[in-house]
């Protein structure tokens, strides 16, 4: 056997390990030759590659580190191998057990959330370390969910006495004394996505618990004014419908003992014409200070459905095109 050959081809260690690697009826294999545009030929536990050689190495490559990961008992689904090739795309010395057996939190359904790429982990990572983080970028990313975990998770192990959840309602400003009930049921639909993401880390009724008992308060970003918060995991999602003055009074809510981790997409900001955001000015005027970190997410980071990734980028080709090459929508006149 020459060296080329040895080059275009991968070997499983055994035939058990080997079925787990290729997938049931070579389902991961046949998502590899998609994903990376090759030909994979299997015999026993030995793969064949056929196509571009950097391709092909970083193939192989693949199949190295996801045979490390189930040794170490890993249960491999399709999309993590989606999540291995971005990640070892991008950096192709990254040792993928590192990212995916960081084990954050095993939810209420007894899935292990653990980070799904290198902006993941290094954004988990920076919760660990720092005081303040500021985790920006597209939807999709992970960005509130791997929060929720690490604050139900530093919960759990009693390193905060309590959970709070903000979001500023920004259309409720204006309208909010249109809508039926009192204030609570008002701003009640703007902070639904943050229980959905309780929801889906403990069992409902012990959320439903937390949140009579206090230990979990969902709350719009007006209720946090003039509170210290001690001993607290607080967290504020749509960070990017922030005022300036709003982020600055949030940010100085902090007291002892307390960790802050602030999400955002800058490209989706709801507020008024004419208001600055304060999630941009935040990231300006904090980059750099010591016991803040700031983790930016990408469409390569998108860790839902693949189509969301697919969405992110056409929408991302778009902002860059010139105004006037921008597509328009062809009106309709009716007689």
């Amino acid at each position: 056997m020459n060296e080329g050959d040895h080059s275009n081809r991968f070997e499983a260690p055994d035939p058990e390990l080997a079925s787990r690697l290729f997938g049931r009826q070579n389902r991961h294999l046949k998502l590899v030759e998609r994903l990376l545009d090759l030909r994979i030929g299997s015999k026993g536990t030995i793969l064949h590659f056929r196509g571009d050689r950097c391709r092909i190495e970083l193939a192989r490559r693949l199949f190295e580190e996801l045979t490390d990961l189930l040794r170490q008992g890993y249960p491999l689904y399709p999309q993590d191998i989606d999540y291995a090739i971005r990640i070892l795309s991008a950096d192709s010395r990254t040792r993928l057990k590192d990212i995916f057996l960081d084990t954050i939190y095993v939810s209420a359904r007894k899935k292990i959330i653990t980070p799904k790429s290198l902006a993941q982990k290094n954004y988990i990572d920076a919760i660990r370390e720092y005081d303040v983080v500021f985790g920006v970028g597209p939807a999709g990313t992970g960005k509130t969910y791997l929060a929720m975990a690490m604050a139900v998770a530093a919960l759990m192990r009693k390193e905060v006495s309590r959970i709070l959840l903000v979001r500023p309602a920004v259309e409720a400003g204006e309208k909010l004394g249109f809508l039926p009930g009192d204030i609570a049921e008002k701003v009640n639909p703007y902070l639904r996505p943050l229980y959905d993401a309780l929801y889906d880390m403990v069992e409902l009724t012990r959320g439903q618990e937390l949140v009579e008992e206090g230990i979990v308060e969902v709350a719009p970003l007006a209720f946090m004014r003039g509170r210290t918060l001690n001993d607290a995991f607080v967290i504020l999602d749509e960070a990017q419908n922030t005022t300036t003055e709003q982020m600055k009074m949030f940010l100085t809510r902090l007291g002892f003992g307390s960790k802050a981790v602030v999400t955002g997409d800058i490209t989706q900001i709801d507020l008024p014409s004419g208001r600055a955001s304060g999630l941009l000015e935040a990231i300006q005027i904090l980059r750099g200070v010591q016991g803040i970190e700031i983790t930016t997410f990408s469409d390569q980071d998108v860790v839902r459905h693949p189509i969301v990734q697919t969405i992110v980028q056409a929408y991302e080709r778009a902002a860059r095109l010139p105004k006037r090459a921008q597509p328009r929508m062809k009106q309709v006149h009716h007689d």
